[in-house]
């Protein structure tokens, strides 16, 4: 693909900005949880992760080398399944309360599949 690594790039961006957006709203305590606000569970940052592979991802996509392309497919790699681990584990029914999914844990998903994607078919490069 012509303009992989700013496709690429622009997913990883994509995947960062997803954690600020509202993933599950638990209606027992009233609150929307999201990539970075988990708080009143036991959840934690379950985005943090996400980010820092994210910024890894769009700093190799950015690099014209062959070895950072190699990379960078781990890394891709490793971040879709830490949203996939996110996304079983945190819409989970805990106690008979089931959160109810938000648009940010669909959105930080399919960033990251197409992510992955992205890396898997790299520009030519001549090095």
């Amino acid at each position: 693909m012509k303009f992989s690594k700013w496709v690429g790039a622009l997913f990883a961006v994509l995947v960062i900005g997803s954690c600020f957006l509202p993933w599950v709203y638990i209606e027992t305590i009233h609150k929307n949880i999201t990539g970075f606000d988990a708080t009143g569970t036991n959840f934690g940052k379950p985005g943090l992760m996400n980010c820092i592979v994210s910024i890894a991802a769009l700093v190799l996509f950015l690099i014209p080398k062959i070895s950072a392309r190699r990379a960078n497919i781990f890394v891709c790699a490793f971040n879709l399944a830490w949203t996939i681990r996110n996304f079983i584990i945190i819409p989970a029914c805990l106690a008979g309360d089931c959160p109810e999914k938000k648009v940010g844990i669909y959105c930080i998903l399919l960033a990251s599949i197409l992510m992955l994607l992205t890396s898997l078919f790299p520009k030519e490069i001549n090095s």
